[in-house]
């Protein structure tokens, strides 16, 4: 089973294509760059796990394996952790 890929960040809504960095955690939660390292401090907002680099699917393997259409958006806003 591939990752998902998902195609946002759960915090901003910012796009995250399958070739652009993005952080996810062990149940896939996708954050961009900014969001996992200033808000979130690596810590997924979820489940409390690590956040850590997706990684690169290459590009031969997107036919075969597409990124996920489906947008995740949390409930609650994301907070900075102190």
């Amino acid at each position: 089973m591939a990752l998902e890929l998902r195609p946002n960040c759960e915090c901003c809504d910012r796009d995250l294509p399958p070739a652009a960095a993005a952080y996810i955690c062990t149940f896939e939660c996708t954050f961009c760059p900014d969001c996992a390292g200033r808000t979130l401090a690596f810590v997924c907002p979820n489940c409390g796990g690590d956040l850590v680099l997706r990684p690169i699917r290459p590009a031969a393997q997107l036919a075969k394996n597409p990124p996920s259409a489906v947008r995740v958006l949390r409930d609650q806003r994301c907070t900075a952790r102190s």
